[in-house]
């Protein structure tokens, strides 16, 4: 049976982020790890010790709490392989709501594959099987406490669904799961830094703590994305309508990695991550790969990202993502800008490949908007 290609070939290039190394770690629902806002992607995918703002939820819920709203409401949307497609998009919805010691929030992540058209082959004709709308979704919810006057924690819930829809079977295949994320965040008092007054943010969030996805009987089981980010962020003010701010953050999957299976004369057949539980799959990845420590810390990206605030209502961003050649290869550098109204934000983003290997995010503009839904509450603000 001849299947559209198109559409596998669309997953498998998503999947493995357009790589061909052996041991590049690869998982399920992909998506959960693409940036859905425009004010982080500009900063090089920074979010886990950035100022809290209403994406937080997506970075590290622990920052609700030193938000300076009681609540707002984002809409943001990510065109994906643009420059083949214009029907593939990630589109996320984020509500917060905060008092004084403690916050909620809840999302909605949606990743639409577009409209792919099946067919089979009988005989010498080719018959339609009609259209598929291959998706995938998450619904997260996120609890987060002020501990003390600086330090905050959170934890999350996540629902994780997703309909593939890759074949022309009677049943579809289709997953889901569940993941949890615990997070924690600091920061500190005004301080003086080289003459100015300076602020420090660090952060860390561990997500998607779950179960593997499984689409049929008796087939692969495939890790969901646990993520352990860490980071750290210092803002300094230049007088009282500038501010800058230096961002640096590094992300490792807690995920196995693949290693080499041999047949029964001691060739070497494959890489394939080995078949194991998530929880024993989160301690095994810190001392799995085949090279040692070497090879874990090519394991491990990192990122640097700075913002520049004029009167806290106009922004520039700019930052750069790196990836080992042998982990995915993945090296952008990012622009971003945003308009604060006071009603409503608005952040746009672009991205800049520096690597040999095509970024499906590349030459894209992204968009996000959060909406004010309360006035500031000015004993949290970094002014």
């Amino acid at each position: 049976m001849f299947k559209n290609i198109i559409a596998a070939s669309i997953h498998i290039f998503f999947i493995n982020l357009i790589i061909a190394q052996d041991r590049v770690i690869t998982t399920g629902v992909p998506f959960l790890l693409i940036t859905p806002d425009a004010r982080a992607a500009g900063m090089g995918d920074i979010g886990v010790a950035t100022s809290a703002d209403t994406y937080s939820q997506q970075w590290n819920p622990s920052k609700y709490v030193f938000c300076e709203n009681s609540s707002g409401f984002g809409i943001s949307y990510t065109p994906y392989l643009s420059k083949l497609v214009d029907d593939i998009f990630l589109a996320n919805l984020t509500y917060f709501n905060k008092n004084n010691t403690n916050a909620w929030a809840v999302s909605l992540k949606y990743f639409s594959l577009g409209d792919i058209q099946f067919n089979e082959i009988i005989g010498q004709t080719i018959v339609d099987q009609g259209l598929q709308s291959p998706n995938e979704l998450t619904l997260d919810f996120s609890y987060s406490l002020l501990l003390s006057k600086n330090f905050s924690s959170s934890v999350a819930a996540r629902f994780i669904y997703s309909d593939l829809k890759l074949s022309t079977d009677i049943d579809p295949s289709s997953a889901s799961t569940v993941g949890f994320d615990i997070s924690a965040f600091y920061k500190s008092e005004k301080f003086q830094f080289f003459g100015k007054s300076s602020i420090f943010r660090t952060g860390i969030n561990i997500s998607n703590i779950g179960p593997r996805l499984k689409y049929d009987e008796g087939g692969q089981m495939n890790f969901i994305p646990t993520n352990l980010k860490f980071g750290m962020g210092l803002s300094r003010f230049i007088d009282s309508d500038n501010k800058i701010s230096f961002n640096t953050e590094f992300n490792k999957l807690l995920v196995p990695t693949p290693v080499p299976f041999f047949d029964e004369n001691n060739s070497l057949l494959t890489y394939r991550q080995p078949n194991v539980n998530f929880l024993n799959g989160i301690f095994r990845s810190f001392d799995d790969a085949p090279d040692g420590i070497t090879e874990e810390l090519k394991e491990i990206t990192w990122a640097i990202g700075l913002e520049y605030s004029f009167n806290k209502a106009f922004f520039f961003r700019t930052g750069y993502f790196n990836e080992s050649l042998e982990k995915g290869a993945r090296k952008f550098f990012t622009l971003g800008t945003g308009f604060d109204l006071e009603i409503f934000k608005i952040d746009i983003s672009y991205l800049f490949s520096n690597s040999k290997i095509r970024n499906p995010l590349e030459n894209t503009l992204r968009f996000s908007l959060a909406f004010n839904l309360s006035k500031k509450q000015t004993e949290v603000s970094e002014d």
